[in-house]
């Protein structure tokens, strides 16, 4: 196993784990936006994994629009961990 190799690897754990955390950031606005029933266990999960994700980008934007600030607040948060995820993938790749 050559280094390049272990690199690539774990470059795309990464970058795996920043598709899922945005991916995670996605389900909630779209169940948001959609109306999913909180009382649903499932939906619960995602929303409460989405609110732990999103804490620092969580009611950042003060729309009067309760949607906008759900799209604005959680879609920062998963564009910024794809950017970041896929930047550090990229970085650990090429070592």
């Amino acid at each position: 196993m050559s280094p390049t190799s272990g690199s690539n690897q774990a470059g795309r754990v990464i970058a795996l784990v920043a598709d899922v955390m945005a991916a995670i950031l996605g389900l909630w606005i779209l169940m948001y936006l959609l109306d999913a029933n909180g009382a649903n266990d499932f939906v619960q999960f995602i929303h409460d994994a989405a609110r732990w994700l999103a804490g620092w980008s969580h009611d950042l934007f003060t729309f009067d629009e309760q949607w906008a600030r759900v799209v604005c607040g959680y879609g920062l948060a998963a564009v910024v961990y794809l950017f970041v995820g896929h930047a550090i993938a990229g970085r650990i790749g090429k070592h």
